[in-house]
């Protein structure tokens, strides 16, 4: 069997991690008051294997043997850990409804490719026999792009491409490197520091996501300011579709039409299967810092972030919370002993006495890379910026911290589960004259939502991904439903209204989680219908029988 290591079936990341609150002293405290959760009461447990029902694989003899043919009899599963693993991903709907048992399709086989031309043969196989191809990364994909649609009457295949994930060569003389679709973040970053490079692309789930799932979701890293989004990143890639496979070379810049580079990208698996991809690198930087300042409210925070964007400083993080986001950051906070507690008491303290209104204060985090001039450079220019707009420096100290929690995050969502609550994330972007009423308008219908539905609930966001003209906007929310009420439903109406107010107020649906079924309903809001029009007729040509992830990336009702 094969050895390609899968996240928990039921949750986050992987066996024996998990997020604790007994030492963060403030935690409890902050929850008790914000969404009205006593941590002191014991939490329940995730659901064992043995308590759910999985339904049985329709896999059927002739493409059970063509699927083995083509990459070998241990490859080809039809396991129930692994048909589950690799039903849902890791959205909150996701979580839902695995740990409740409710799988109404699930894969029939999930098959393991070692190269481009097994990742053919199987592809070809599938078509073939009109059955249903779903690509697999890390399974880490929040918006629904990985689950079988319900009423699916033909085989579906799980194309896992985990074996797939080698640093193939650098091209040193062009700072591009050809790196296989099936590698994990820290694999692939593992093969290029040992030679002196770095792909510089670290989303939130960086440690169990793939270069394939980042191209096709159209993801984006906490480093972007400097390495830009992975459409930045990718230069060229091979995709394979029935009978045929895309080659794009990789080259810096092209004029050739319409942008079949760009279809790709964020296409949800729905124009093939990446199986390689030519990326930009950069040699691994000779000093890295991440320094913490803090600001007297969000404002101050939102119209610094801008400056610095049009600056001739060049951060590789801009980042600043809420006041929400702060205080949660906060009460996450381990217990500080010596003087470094004593300093932060001491510094509120000063703070408060200069007139600052301590519920209002906004963390921020800004990143350097380079040679020390650079950096002594560049932080003069941010630090006159973030003086100008009120703000002070906090120093190392907590951006270390913020290196050392920045992947830890997720964990968060099954712990809140575990005690019966929500919590999720949605995020969007727009340009920066519009994200003070994105914010406004998006907070204001989440508590009002939060109030109809007669629940607690908490919602805060940062900023970060700063570009020329504006920048992301990255919500989280949490709250405990009525226990009377449908726990999906509520959850629904909350995540509606933000979604939704993110469309009325100007911004995109997504900044970089994708569309697939979870945020398709505003699809055609965000794109026009006739640019829906353009990517239907694009989808329906390259894919005339839906055998590629159909149900993904556009509306149900455009569906053919």
């Amino acid at each position: 069997m094969t050895d390609v290591e899968h996240q928990k079936w039921w949750g986050w990341g992987v066996e024996g991690i998990a997020f604790h609150h007994e030492d963060k002293p403030a935690f409890a405290g902050f929850v008790l008051d914000k969404v009205g959760i006593d941590l002191t009461q014991p939490g329940g447990e995730p659901p064992t294997f043995d308590e759910i029902e999985v339904p049985a694989s329709r896999l059927g003899d002739d493409l059970g043997a063509q699927l083995r043919a083509a990459v070998g009899d241990h490859q080809v599963s039809t396991d129930d850990m692994l048909r589950v693993v690799h039903t849902y991903g890791k959205g909150m709907r996701d979580l839902v409804r695995v740990r409740a048992g409710d799988l109404p399709r699930v894969p029939d086989a999930v098959v393991y490719p070692a190269n481009e031309d097994e990742v053919r043969a199987v592809v070809d196989a599938v078509v073939a026999a009109d059955a249903v191809l779903i690509p697999f990364g890390g399974g880490s994909n929040i918006s629904g792009s990985l689950t079988p649609q319900p009423h699916e009457e033909r085989t579906v295949i799980s194309l896992d491409l985990g074996r797939m994930n080698r640093v193939l060569e650098i091209d040193e003389s062009s700072g591009l490197a050809r790196i296989q679709a099936g590698g994990l973040g820290p694999d692939i970053e593992e093969q290029l520091t040992t030679r002196g490079w770095t792909m510089g692309h670290q989303p939130d789930s960086f440690k169990h996501s793939t270069l394939g799932g980042w191209i096709a979701t159209r993801s984006s890293g906490m480093q972007s300011d400097k390495y830009g989004d992975i459409a930045d990143i990718t230069r060229g890639f091979r995709v394979v579709l029935p009978g045929k496979v895309v080659e794009l070379r990789p080259l810096p810049s092209t004029s050739t039409g319409p942008s079949v580079r760009e279809m790709i990208i964020g296409s949800e698996g729905r124009l093939g299967v990446v199986t390689e991809a030519w990326v930009n690198v950069h040699r691994v930087p000779e000093n890295r810092d991440v320094i913490a300042y803090l600001f007297p409210n969000w404002a101050a925070g939102l119209a610094a972030m801008a400056e610095i964007s049009t600056s001739d400083a060049s951060p590789t993080i801009t980042r600043v919370s809420d006041a929400n986001e702060t205080s949660f950051s906060l009460a996450t906070r381990k217990a500080s002993k010596g003087i470094s507690g004593k300093v932060g008491e001491g510094l509120f303290e000063v703070l408060r006495r200069r007139g600052w209104d301590l519920e209002k204060v906004c963390l921020s985090y800004i990143g350097y890379e380079g040679g020390t001039a650079k950096i002594r450079a560049e932080k003069s220019i941010v630090g006159k910026i973030i003086g100008k707009h009120g703000g002070i420096r906090l120093g190392r100290g907590p951006g270390a911290l913020y290196d050392q929690k920045k992947f830890d995050t997720p964990y968060i969502r099954d712990f809140l589960l575990d005690r019966g609550a929500i919590g999720d994330v949605s995020e969007t972007a727009a340009p920066w004259s519009k994200l003070g009423q994105v914010y406004t308008t998006t907070v204001r219908a989440a508590r009002a939502k939060f109030a109809e539905l007669g629940v607690t609930g908490f919602i805060m966001c940062h900023l970060s991904h700063s570009y020329h003209s504006g920048a992301c906007l990255y919500f989280t929310f949490a709250f405990p439903p009525n226990a009377d009420d449908d726990f999906l439903g509520q959850y629904d109406a909350v995540k509606t209204v933000i979604q939704q107010s993110f469309i009325d107020s100007g911004a995109t649906l997504s900044h970089h989680h994708g569309v697939g079924t979870d945020h398709a309903p505003w699809l055609e809001q965000d794109i026009s219908e006739a640019g829906t029009d353009l990517m239907v007729g694009l989808l329906r040509a390259a894919d005339p029988g839906r055998n590629l992830n159909p149900g993904t990336l556009i509306p149900d009702h455009r569906e053919w």
